[in-house]
């Protein structure tokens, strides 16, 4: 990394009031979550699925194979042993040092909550929470699990997620927006930029401190003011180091 640009950063992030954080797979493959799209994510592994990933995760499959959904979703997507790494805890540490920070992430590992990020913005729901047919949200520990199903009590559940051919909830969408149109500093963090409305988010930043880090090829054509092509937790550190 270029340490003229790392300074850059650490200038910017130190001179700021209010950063907005989008964070996307990247993040969290140091805490031993697979992405999807690199050549080790969930897209490209070997699987004994002969259906395509897209519609396993879909709401009408979940519907119809319950058991197949199930059986994909507990060994690929719930990571409970997963901890934070050092870029989930840099951003928690700028708030303990009196930044505003929205987290505004992809990811449903809740991994930022864990570091101590206090405003976090789940796009994608959380695989911490499940929820009944009638919108009662409860903590996955509260839930019991058979091959085919979750049941808090008697009440049937399944994970607060967002499966994909399902909406994302419009009032994280404004508050997204909201958040990133009033901050001054942007950063980027571990997100290909290729899944929307999260992609287009970065055209509501009315400001020139934008940064991106982010190992792989975005895709998305967007000036931003500095970029780094390394892994979060390194870029995380050397920032930290800049900023002692």
């Amino acid at each position: 990394m270029d340490k003229g640009s790392i300074r850059k950063a650490a200038e910017w992030v130190s001179s700021s009031k209010s950063i907005a954080v989008i964070t996307g797979a990247g993040v969290s493959t140091e805490s031993g979550i697979p992405d999807f799209r690199s050549s080790g994510g969930l897209y490209n592994r070997q699987t004994n699925l002969t259906t395509p990933l897209e519609e396993v995760l879909s709401h009408h499959f979940f519907e119809q194979e319950p058991a197949q959904f199930y059986t994909f979703y507990r060994k690929n997507l719930l990571r409970r042993e997963a901890q934070p790494n050092p870029g989930h805890v840099f951003l928690a540490d700028l708030e303990k040092i009196g930044k505003k920070i929205t987290v505004i992430t992809q990811n449903i590992d809740s991994l930022h909550q864990k570091a101590g990020s206090s405003k976090v913005i789940e796009l994608h729901g959380s695989t911490a929470r499940v929820v009944s047919r009638n919108g009662t949200v409860y903590s996955c520990e509260d839930a019991v699990e058979t091959e085919t199903a979750m049941y808090v009590g008697r009440e049937w559940v399944r994970p607060d997620v967002t499966l994909y051919d399902e909406m994302l909830d419009p009032e994280a969408i404004r508050q997204s927006i909201k958040a990133i149109g009033q901050s001054d500093v942007l950063l980027v963090l571990g997100t290909s930029l290729s899944v929307y409305p999260a992609a287009g988010f970065v055209y509501d930043f009315n400001g020139d401190k934008s940064i991106l880090v982010n190992k792989g090829r975005t895709g998305l054509s967007y000036p931003f003011g500095l970029s780094f092509k390394t892994s979060i937790s390194q870029w995380a550190e050397a920032v930290k180091n800049e900023l002692a």
